[in-house]
């Protein structure tokens, strides 16, 4: 069973080290292990123990904690590799700890399409912090804490208790239109219970219930009627989120050549796209994050009456209507290996390709 492995991000001062002091304390969290980068912000001494080695520690949780120097595979493998020989106790669940200023899609990256990590290791949620009494003056003024808020699949609203109750309902309603999909929380000095940061990833007997909360599609289309109106000059100008439907099923031929373009042309303005598809009878869940295309999960039944093809969208100065001129590759049929990108014919392939190069 690969275990799974949770981001935790946030600006400068956003709290992370509070939630995780708090969250190594949890009884449910003792199994955890704890990677955090060397020029982290958090501060653990306190719960330290004993020292098996130089880069890795024990707490008094009896939770794992280690600094990253340098490379973040080889870590991951290091812990693996001592848990395996029995010089780690056993550990079910790892935490990366980020600093305030990371762009979190690089260790999604590298935790999902790294071949080392992946008989080991699953990516499970993104977890971002929002400091409630700054949030909105940094998503007004630094792209990393845009960014960071919209490749979430947990977002919590941090210090509560000391910001203005009409400030913290303002934030949860930009945090909620800015990333539908993801649920949104609040915690008081880092307390929430660990149940609602975690078991973001979608799997194949995933009951109708989880492929709703994954999905959230009724989200999307609330939002559609009251998008935020970003300051002027805000990060927030161009970011859009929309949720579309297909009736016809779709091919997997016309997947991938979209999947495929879609990341390759336009990954740097497509901040997330969830789907739950009928590729040719089947119900698929697609999942990308810029360039980087999750491995599409045949789940093993429908988790509801519904049929259509559902997708939900968060772009930067990408359009609807930019989007639908592309769907009609959905429905290629191609005889060349699924890994291939099909090219039906000169003429659609070269219109398929203007419309990518054209989104605004």
């Amino acid at each position: 069973m690969r275990l799974p492995v949770s981001i935790i991000t946030g600006f400068l001062g956003s709290g992370k080290t509070t939630l995780l002091n708090r969250l190594l304390q949890d009884p449910a969290m003792a199994g955890a292990a704890v990677i955090i980068n060397e020029f982290g912000e958090i501060g653990l001494d306190h719960l330290l123990i004993a020292t098996p080695n130089e880069n890795t520690v024990l707490l008094a949780s009896g939770c794992i904690c280690c600094t990253v120097r340098g490379d973040l595979v080889n870590t991951l493998r290091d812990l693996d590799k001592q848990r395996r020989q029995g010089d780690l106790p056993p550990f079910d669940r790892v935490l990366i700890e980020t600093t305030g200023l990371a762009d979190p899609v690089p260790i999604v990256q590298t935790v999902v399409i790294d071949e080392k990590l992946a008989p080991q290791y699953q990516l499970d949620s993104v977890i971002t912090l929002v400091d409630a009494v700054n949030g909105a003056a940094q998503l007004d003024q630094q792209p990393e804490s845009r960014k960071q808020a919209a490749v979430a699949d947990r977002l919590l609203i941090t210090k509560t208790d000391i910001a203005d109750p009409a400030v913290v309902a303002a934030l949860r309603e930009r945090l909620a239109t800015l990333n539908p999909a993801a649920e949104v929380s609040s915690a008081s000095r880092g307390e929430v219970p660990p149940a609602l940061l975690f078991g973001a990833s979608i799997a194949p007997q995933s009951r109708e219930a989880d492929v709703a909360r994954w999905l959230r599609e009724d989200e999307y289309r609330r939002v559609e009627s009251r998008q935020y109106t970003p300051a002027p000059g805000a990060h927030d100008a161009g970011i859009r989120s929309y949720s579309l439907m297909l009736d016809a099923p779709v091919t997997r031929a016309g997947l991938t050549a979209w999947l495929t373009a879609l990341a390759s042309l336009r990954g740097a303005e497509l901040l997330r796209v969830k789907g739950l598809l009928n590729v040719e009878g089947e119900p698929v869940a697609v999942h990308a994050v810029q360039t980087l295309i999750h491995e599409p999960v045949i789940l093993e039944c429908w988790p509801d009456a519904e049929r259509r093809s559902r997708l939900v969208f968060i772009t930067r100065n990408m359009t609807r209507e930019a989007v639908e001129s592309t769907l009609d590759v959905l429905g290629w049929q191609s005889d060349v290996p699924s890994t291939v990108v099909p090219k039906p014919d000169p003429q659609a392939y070269a219109r398929f390709l203007a419309a990518m190069t054209k989104m605004h």
